[in-house]
């Protein structure tokens, strides 16, 4: 059992409505985006965590180590930077395992060490921002998914979790290496192939529900979706008509601020051709911005927009 379970869904947090993506992704349904063409066989009996570089006190940790050492449960939902306005390359899950915090803190990383490469097993890495890792949010050296161990097509045995930053400079699969370096002097894979260095989460929301060019009846509609600002929360969903007046919708309660929440808007649906749009703010009061910017070079921006016909 984990030393910190993570906190109860509170209830309503999923409203269940066909087309409405669950508060909880399957494992099965968990989005997978990595360079892997053929996934790792890792044998646990012989993976080892090397944890070096501009550190003070370099550590090799086994599995049986990692496993011996308090462990924390939370949800979080992670992003990839190449999810579309709209898209469906986001997932929420139960993760086990151990603060990365608690990992560098006793390595002592030295004070110009700004970055933490992660190593794949076949070479593979990300760049994630050691300030990140050590500001308190829940970074985990992932063993465990909904209550289950690690999939191997997610990263077993170990992979990296961190709240609040796309994948590609973050969620590094099949983690063998932790490397203590710095942004100046190191760039992680996907830096010289055109994305940038830092990928904080932006502020997005999306409509599951109804789907483009679906056929409805006039009178009230249920419109629903996801919003998400991982790290940061969502304060406020707003839902439009055909460019009338921005309505706000009813969020559902969430775990925390660093996974997705739900949102419902009741619409009085009237004959015709429609556009719908929403756009969602974030706990710091900033909202997304209607700017449209395809995924390179640190995520996509936009509203969503779902157009429907009313008969």
């Amino acid at each position: 059992a984990p030393a910190s379970p993570a906190p109860a869904v509170p209830a309503g947090a999923d409203l269940s409505l066909t087309q409405l993506a669950p508060y909880v992704s399957s494992n099965f349904g968990f989005y997978r985006i990595d360079t892997a063409l053929v996934v790792p066989q890792v044998d646990p009996e012989t993976w080892q965590l090397r944890i070096h570089g501009r550190v003070r006190n370099p550590i090799t940790l086994s599995f049986a180590d990692l496993l011996a050492r308090p462990l924390v449960e939370r949800y979080v939902t992670l992003a990839c930077v190449s999810n579309e306005v709209g898209g469906d390359l986001i997932g929420n899950a139960r993760w086990l395992g151990v603060p990365i915090r608690e990992l560098l803190d006793e390595v002592e990383p030295d004070e110009g060490a700004d970055q933490v490469v992660g190593r794949s097993v076949d070479g593979w890495t990300c760049g994630t921002p050691t300030a990140v890792l050590r500001d308190g949010r829940d970074a985990l050296l992932a063993v465990g998914m909904n209550g289950e161990p690690l999939p191997v097509e997610h990263g077993f045995p170990v992979r990296m979790v961190v709240p609040g930053l796309y994948g590609y400079v973050s969620a590094c699969k099949w983690v063998t290496e932790l490397e203590l370096t710095s942004f100046a002097d190191f760039d992680a894979y996907w830096v010289p192939r055109g994305w940038s260095p830092q990928g904080p989460i932006k502020t997005q929301s999306r409509i599951d529900t109804p789907r483009p060019r679906n056929r409805l009846t006039v009178g009230p509609v249920t419109v629903a979706g996801v919003a998400w600002a991982q790290h940061r929360g969502i304060r406020r969903v707003e839902v439009r008509v055909d460019d009338g007046p921005w309505q706000e919708a009813e969020l559902a309660p969430t775990v925390s601020v660093d996974t997705w929440v739900q949102w419902s808007w009741r619409w009085a649906a009237t004959p015709g051709e429609h556009r719908l749009q929403v756009r969602a703010t974030d706990a710091t009061g900033e909202t997304q911005t209607e700017r449209r910017q395809d995924v390179v070079p640190d995520g996509a921006s936009g509203w969503h927009t779902v157009r429907v016909t009313v008969r």
